[in-house]
């Protein structure tokens, strides 16, 4: 899957995109027809320890997944996320398709 990173005021390290990767890269076993994900990460400028936040667009067919979490760290944010991710791809995944569910009611 194409995973686009963009880290808003500071430079992400390679170990942390390829946590990202990885990580997202287990989506598709959930649900295989996955497009491409965008991952925003952002530093607030705040006192508070939680100052982390990653927000992730998965594009489906037909439609396109936001969650955004807020964290210590980037990793426990994005692990965070996925799990809501994997959640609503799943729910996804078993919902019937167009039309087919109305013409047996």
């Amino acid at each position: 899957m194409k995973v686009h990173t963009q880290s808003v005021n500071f430079t992400a390290d390679i170990k942390l995109i390829e946590f990202i990767q990885k990580r997202l890269d287990k989506l598709e076993l959930f649900y295989d027809r996955i497009v491409n994900s965008d991952v925003y990460l952002k530093v607030e400028n705040t006192s508070a320890k939680e100052n982390k936040i990653v927000e992730i667009k998965v594009h489906v067919p037909g439609d396109v997944f936001i969650v955004k979490k807020q964290c210590k760290s980037f990793e426990e944010a994005v692990d965070s996320a996925c799990d809501s991710l994997e959640r609503k791809l799943v729910s996804k995944k078993r919902k019937p398709r167009g039309s087919v569910a109305l013409k047996f009611l």
